[in-house]
């Protein structure tokens, strides 16, 4: 049997703006949870992308579930939550996993 490894937490946040969302001070606040999210424990990565077609996908990963929860039910990540479904969000979904397996690849090659 192998030995109990630690699993990384990593959520999924796929969504779309609205037309005025950026009016309405999306970046700011994005900016704000990001920074937020990043001196949270157990916080290890944070990367957001925006596809061609608009749609916007940020990836977030804690060390343990636990602090993944902590980051959910965080007072002021509450409160950003619901002001995105109020003014900023289209559509959204969220998606929570568990690590099951990892692998990279790296080289010192540099053009």
């Amino acid at each position: 049997m192998e030995p109990e490894i630690a699993r990384l937490v990593v959520t999924v946040f796929r969504s779309r703006l609205r037309r005025d969302a950026e009016a309405n001070g999306y970046a700011e606040l994005a900016a704000r949870m990001e920074d937020r999210a990043r001196v949270m424990p157990g916080f290890v990565d944070f990367k957001s992308l925006v596809a061609a077609d608009g749609e916007r996908l940020s990836v977030i990963v804690f060390d343990t579930i636990a602090h993944q929860h902590a980051w959910r039910d965080d007072p002021e990540h509450r409160v950003a939550q619901q002001r995105g479904r109020d003014t900023f969000y289209s559509e959204y979904s969220i998606s929570v996993c568990q690590e099951l397996d990892r692998r990279s690849f790296q080289t010192e090659y540099k053009p």
